[in-house]
């Protein structure tokens, strides 16, 4: 099939290959035959077949190899799948040659220290400018990589090409060909297997048409063009190490859109990120400007400042932005194959795309080569801005809170030092920002290179433009949605549940640096043993020792109430492995276990306590390690799905068992004690409607359901009827309703009579409307201070997505263990409608409601969106572990 697929794509090429632009190249430019083309590597020319990951690496390599003075190739990182990830650094022979001296230079430039202007200036002239192309972070995008290895091909191989010469002699091209092999081979199985005798255009037909969960995300399901300052998988970890080492003046993340859409490139759309500067709006509009002219010079459709905004700083190029870069996202109509037939009537071929984006990095690099003086300047004017602006702000000092989620506050300095934002840890106990912190406080400075991207991760608030705001509020009122492609809020101290301070002076005394591999340093108190050890129900590294002490076989048993020892207060929640329940060597490995976690346990000598239950009491209920099974395929959310399975299994090394939804019907459920049902659409239709007997049954046997986001509605359907609530339509004001006539007879509707605006608004609004959805809040919910599920909490912070609002359990049905606060406490970050506001307080975020001797259990939100709410890991994992603990 392989075979005749590529003979009739020949076919295919030869329709396409009219004009001058096919050969060798996408531009009628002599080349070098001494540098491979595609077809001589791997079989096919660049747009006539979608390049396989191992044929792009292949054909990357063979370059690096036919080019050995001006092409390198760097491996960076390996997918959770084993593929290499590599860039090639290409530059002329001359730069290459000292390419150790050019990288200390933009270092140096990079510092924002140490330099004068005049010395500034000195070096920027010296030094070429890097810039970074980045191709496929979506594996199912496909076009981009394709365009990497032609523009790779076309700066090695053109001769005599003005253009080229310039970059090569005054760049240094960073091409990182696929981000995403992983989700670019699924993509590439799915489109061969499904290849007939005939490459199809129609957008039904099963070529482009990919089975769940696509080829977007890498393997644990994630879409990596969020994960930028999370940081969580290890293709996004290596590329930020990397663009690190490089200091990139501009950073390109190349994307497709849907088929029938044309080209996007820069500048972006409102909004802008506040820590955007003019000087990269300028440059974006420079870079702009001269893809138009390349653009319509070969009738390439294109728009700008319009859907793709700049606010967010996870993305791919706002990260790099606020790092100093001018960085963009640019997206190409998508043809998912190699023809699409637009509703217009006109076909986009796959090498359409592979063409629009070969043009436009070249574009791009054209003109850093031509300022790069300009580019390389105002990068480094940047960075020591970035410095000057924080050095006398009163709250320069941003201080972490050890004295709760401590073990939170030690993951998030290292996630900040992996991406390059330097974290001092204070030597001994002291006062710091006005409160009195622990020894090994932790501290950042804003006053440093990297000072605009720690302003937006770490302050609670990234504010919207005052002129966008009120445009968003006028568009609600005409009834148009809002124009934000991402969230609103994303403060990393909030979603992690760290407390800080903030203050102009800091004494640092004997303070040393946060490094990023340094471990968590545990807390493991000397004393008598001979009952056992407790461990504090604290933080999520405290949860992580209890599963892997289970899983290692000990025993232990979770407590139902706080209870005192020795003048300490041990939260509910907190787990006892006692001597007599573990024979064998429980102290080393729980002394072992808290020394790779960096957790904190605590000895016993006695079972007797100061107040609260005795540890023999009944309300210490046992624990083991909980099987886990979860919804996995058609009719879930591919991201949550994997978001789920990445915390659990990753993060805290927990198994899951992926069950595929049209099997959960006939499942042997009773091998798990936890069923996760992530966030959905359309589960009944695939397999869902089936399992709903199945499910309750699993509740009424003793299991613990586990519903995300728009898994409450099906649990609270009809047909199976485990959580006694109700999604909410919008709240309408009862004075605004308008004066309704009885209808008449013959199927006539009922008259109405309207004076205002509002009242048509009314009108039209009664019972059809959600709430309006919300573009991605941070809010406050309050704990239930009784409930086991809340273990370890007083408030959550949860992210809110969306229109949903619920209503609450009755009383009699189950618990609100987390609710919504009240209105005017309920925003922690981020823009929220004031309509929203008002419905949402006092609203469930987290429902308990018990089911014959199980118990289901609802969030509302999800708590694992992009792995990147550590605050509620602790919670998620009270679920997984306590729950079981607690059926009959």
């Amino acid at each position: 099939m392989q075979t005749l697929a590529k003979l009739m794509a020949g076919g295919l090429c030869a329709i396409l290959a009219q004009g001058n632009l096919w050969a060798q190249g996408f531009l009628d430019v002599a080349h070098d035959p001494r540098i491979p083309a595609l077809e001589q590597v791997v079989g096919h020319a660049s747009g006539a077949e979608i390049t396989t990951p191992d044929e792009a690496l292949a054909y990357f390599r063979a370059l690096a190899s036919a080019a050995p003075d001006r092409m390198r190739i760097v491996s960076y990182a390996e997918t959770w799948e084993g593929r290499e990830l590599v860039y090639g650094i290409i530059a002329a022979p001359a730069v290459l040659a000292e390419i150790d001296l050019h990288q200390a230079s933009l270092a140096r430039l990079g510092s924002g220290r140490g330099l004068s202007e005049a010395e500034r200036q000195s070096l920027v002239a010296a030094t070429p400018a890097v810039v970074w192309l980045g191709y496929g972070v979506h594996g199912d995008e496909i076009s981009s990589t394709d365009a990497a290895l032609a523009l790779a091909y076309h700066l090695l191989a053109a001769q005599g090409d003005e253009t080229v010469d310039a970059i090569l002699r005054n760049t240094i091209v960073i091409i990182d060909p696929m981000q995403n092999p992983d989700g670019r081979n699924r993509f590439v199985q799915s489109f061969e297997a499904a290849r007939g005798l005939e490459i199809q255009g129609d957008r039904f037909a099963a070529e482009h048409d990919q089975p769940w969960p696509r080829g977007r995300s890498n393997h644990y399901l994630f879409d990596m063009n969020r994960d930028w300052f999370t940081l969580s998988q290890p293709e996004t970890r290596g590329r930020v190490r990397a663009m690190q080492e490089w200091h990139p003046v501009v950073a390109v993340d190349a994307h497709e859109m849907g088929g029938d859409e044309t080209y996007f490139f820069a500048p972006s759309a409102e909004p802008f990120n506040p820590y955007v500067t003019s000087a990269q709006r300028e440059k974006q509009d420079l870079i702009g400007r001269n893809h138009a002219r390349w653009f319509d010079r070969f009738g390439i459709e294109y728009f700008t400042r319009e859907v793709y905004d700049a606010f967010y700083p996870g993305y791919g190029d706002m990260w790099p932005q606020l790092n100093g870069a001018i960085a963009m996202t640019y997206e190409q109509g998508s043809a998912r194959g190699l023809v699409y037939d637009r509703t217009d009537g006109r076909q986009l071929t796959y090498r359409d795309g592979v063409m629009a984006h070969f043009l436009s990095t070249l574009s791009t690099a054209e003109v850093v080569a031509r300022n790069k003086n300009a580019f390389l300047g105002d990068y480094a004017r940047f960075r020591a801005a970035a410095i000057a602006d924080n050095q006398t702000a009163n709250d320069r000092y941003i201080a972490f809170d050890l004295s709760q989620n401590r073990w939170q506050a030690e993951r998030l300095a290292r996630q900040l030092v992996a991406q390059g934002i330097a974290v001092t840890r204070l030597a001994g106990p002291q006062a710091v920002c006005g409160r009195e912190m622990p020894a090994g406080a932790l501290v950042v400075d804003t006053a440093q290179p990297a000072g605009r991207l720690i302003e937006t991760l770490l302050r609670p608030e990234t504010p919207l433009a005052e002129a966008f705001a009120a445009e968003q509020e006028s568009r609600r009122a005409r009834g148009l949605d809002w124009q934000l492609y991402d969230v609103t809020a994303w403060s990393l101290p909030l979603m992690a549940g760290v407390g800080t301070a903030t203050c102009r002076q800091v004494s640092l005394g004997a303070a040393s640096e946060v490094g990023e591999d340094d471990g968590i340093a545990p807390i493991i108190a000397a004393g008598d043993a001979a009952f056992g050890y407790a461990v504090p129900w604290t933080d999520a590294g405290q949860a992580k020792l209890v599963l892997a002490a289970l899983r290692a076989g000990h025993s232990g048993k979770t407590s139902g109430e706080p209870f005192t020892m020795n003048g300490r207060v041990f939260p509910r929640g907190s787990v006892i492995f006692s001597t007599a329940a573990n024979p064998g060597d429980l102290a080393g490995t729980l002394q072992a276990l808290a020394a790779e976690i960096g957790a904190e346990i605590v000895p016993l000598a006695s079972g007797w306590t100061d107040a609260g239950p005795n540890l023999g009491s009944a309300g210490f209920r046992p624990l083991k390690a909980p099987r886990v099974a979860m919804a996995w395929g058609e009719g879930t959310s591919s991201t949550d799905v994997g978001a789920a399975r990445y915390v659990l299994e990753q993060e805290f090394g927990l198994p899951v068992t992926p069950i595929r939804t049209g099997s959960l019907a006939n499942a042997d459920l009773s091998l798990y004690d936890v069923l996760i049902l992530p966030d959905m659409a359309g589960f009944e239709d695939a397999g869902g409607g089936a399992a709903a007997g199945p499910i309750a049954d699993y509740a009424a046997g003793g299991g613990v359901v586990i519903g995300f986001a728009d898994a409450i509605d099906y649990l609270a359907g009809e047909e199976v009827g485990l959580l006694s609530t109700a999604r909410e339509a919008a709240w309408i004001d009862p004075e605004a309703e308008t004066e309704v006539a009885e209808a008449g007879e013959g199927g006539l509707a009922p008259g109405t009579r309207l004076q205002s605006e509002d009242e048509y608004k009314a009108l039209v609004a009664i019972g059809e409307e959600m709430p309006d959805s919300v573009p991605g809040v941070l809010l406050r919910a309050e704990a239930d201070p009784d409930h086991w599920l809340s273990a370890g909490y007083e408030e959550a912070i949860a992210l809110l997505t969306g229109p949903e609002i619920y209503t609450p359990l009755p009383a009699s049905s189950g618990r609100n263990v987390f609710r919504f606060k009240e209105s005017d406490a309920l925003l922690a970050s981020g823009y929220l409608w004031e309509e929203n506001r008002a419905q949402l307080a006092f609203k469930p975020f987290v429902m308990a409601e018990p089911s014959g001797r199980g118990i289901v259990i609802g969030f509302t939100e999800s708590p694992v969106t992009r792995a990147y709410l550590d605050g509620l890991n602790l919670l998620l994992l009270n679920a997984v572990l306590l729950g079981p603990a607690h059926t009959d």
